[in-house]
C-alpha cells in the first residue's frame, strides 16, 4: 500500500536517488502510532529534546528544550506530555502551537549514540491537570503522536552529561534567576520580582 508519509518533494528526490524502494520498507518496518516499552524508556530517559514549530504561514521555528530526566512523561499509548518552563518570553514555540497544532520532536541520546522522531498535534491547555505537579511550569503541552520512529544514530557524536543546568527545575529548589534579565537592555521589561517597577 502506498505510504501518505512521503510528498511529492520526497518522492522526486527518492526517485533521483532510487531510495523510493528503501523510504517505503523503513516507513513499513519502522514508523508506529503507539509507544512501545522502548520508547517510553528513550522518553523518560531524556534531559533534552529538539521541538520544531511552524507559524499559521508555514514559518518554521525550532527549540531546544531541557530539563532532569523525566520532565517530558509519557501518559498513554499516544500522548506524552511536557513543561514549558520560564523562558525569554517571546514564546515562539508555544505560540506557533497555538496557530498551527503541527510539531515535530527529536529526542538524542549522546552517550549511547541513539535518535527517535516523534511527529503529531500540540495542545496546551491552562487548566491541564498536570500543571500543579510540575515543578517550574508555566504551561503543559500535550502532544498527540502520529508517527514515531527512530533514525540512524551514525552521524551522532558521542558526548557525555558534564553538569546538569543549575536553572532546571526539580523539586524543593529555587533555580536562580538568568544573569540577562539584569542587563539594563532588559531590567525595565522584564516581569515579575526581577522588575522592581512591577513591585510598586
Amino acid at each position: 500500500m502506498p505510504s501518505d508519509t512521503f510528498h511529492d518533494g520526497s518522492r522526486y528526490l527518492q526517485d533521483q536517488f532510487a531510495t523510493r524502494r528503501l523510504a517505503d520498507r523503513l516507513d513499513e518496518v519502522t514508523v508506529h502510532a503507539a509507544f512501545s516499552e522502548g520508547d517510553r524508556a528513550f522518553i523518560t530517559g531524556s534531559s533534552m529534546f529538539f521541538l520544531a514549530t511552524a507559524d499559521a504561514a508555514g514559518r518554521p521555528d525550532c527549540s531546544y528544550k531541557g530539563g532532569r530526566p523525566g520532565f517530558v512523561q509519557v501518559i498513554d499509548d499516544q500522548t506524552i506530555a511536557f513543561p514549558d518552563y520560564d523562558g525569554n518570553g517571546t514564546f515562539r514555540s508555544l505560540g506557533n502551537i497555538r496557530v498551527n497544532p503541527h510539531v515535530g520532536l527529536l529526542f538524542i541520546d549522546f552517550r549511547h549514540p541513539d535518535r527517535m522522531r516523534l511527529n503529531g498535534t500540540a495542545t496546551i491547555d491552562p487548566d491541564d491537570p498536570l500543571l500543579a505537579s510540575v515543578d517550574g511550569a508555566q504551561l503543559i503541552v500535550r502532544v498527540h503522536a502520529e508517527q514515531i520512529f527512530p533514525n540512524c544514530p551514525r552521524y551522532i557524536h558521542r558526548m557525555e552529561m558534564v553538569e546538569e543546568s543549575v536553572y532546571a527545575p526539580r523539586p524543593q529548589y529555587e533555580p536562580p534567576e538568568p544573569e540577562w534579565k539584569s542587563y539594563d537592555e532588559f531590567r525595565d521589561v522584564v516581569p515579575g520580582a526581577a522588575n522592581p517597577a512591577d513591585q510598586a
